[in-house]
């Protein structure tokens, strides 16, 4: 299906300021979104193993969506998922339910800079195709991470209602973080709702030339040379 001119966007990386993570709301009431419902459910009842809902929803009304249901947790038979050419400014945590995930495909999805940390859950997962230059502290940008805060006022929109790491629920006390990780074939910023300084010091270290430990990003943060491998 042939992609119109016009495609999603964004301007965070235009300006020399602070970045701000992405919070528009999804629209809840739209057809796209019921469209979209629907599409997961027939998933899960044929036991699907591939899940494209651009090409099935069609350009326009794909482009209506800026965030997956929790609902993709269901979609445990999914080897490969097909977001390519999205308007997604996040994955959802449950994402890191899809036990036989294989597969993720993003590219060109460019207002996508970072996914939840729950994705290292996926134990399948063997090869992504992203574009990397849309996101945050990449090699060949350096874009800045956005400034995080703790605590349970931070962000509700993207907050889930477990520790990133070890599953307990999250309660006044969350620590955030930003951590950059192999993903499959792509090295990936992921953000961390953490319970406790524990689960923090026992994230996994940073590949070399990137920030070599969590970080709560801002403009004051030191990344590595752009460029540089």
């Amino acid at each position: 299906m042939p992609m119109p001119l016009e495609r999603p966007a964004c301007k965070c990386f235009q300006s020399a300021g602070e970045s701000v993570i992405h919070t528009e709301p999804q629209d809840l009431e739209i057809d796209a979104w019921h469209q979209l419902l629907e599409l997961i459910d027939r998933a899960v009842a044929t036991g699907a193993t591939e899940f494209a809902p651009g090409p099935a929803l069609g350009w326009e009304t794909w482009w209506q969506i800026v965030t997956l249901p929790p609902s993709i947790g269901r979609l445990t038979s999914v080897r490969k998922l097909m977001l390519y050419g999205s308007n997604l400014d996040q994955l959802p945590p449950e994402i890191g339910e899809m036990e036989s995930l294989e597969e993720l495909e993003l590219y060109t999805s460019y207002r996508l800079h970072w996914l939840p940390y729950e994705v290292t859950r996926c134990p399948n997962l063997k090869s992504s195709l992203i574009s990397t230059r849309a996101l945050y502290g990449n090699y060949k940008q350096r874009h800045p991470f956005p400034r995080l805060q703790d605590g349970p006022d931070f962000l509700p929109e993207v907050t889930p209602m477990q520790c990133s790491v070890c599953r307990s629920p999250l309660a006044s006390t969350i620590k955030r973080r930003w951590i950059s990780l192999n993903i499959a074939t792509d090295v990936v910023p992921l953000l961390v709702h953490a319970c406790s300084k524990d689960c923090l010091d026992s994230l996994p270290t940073p590949p070399s030339n990137y920030v070599s430990r969590p970080h709560t990003g801002g403009t004051h943060l030191h990344q590595p040379q752009r460029g540089r491998m």
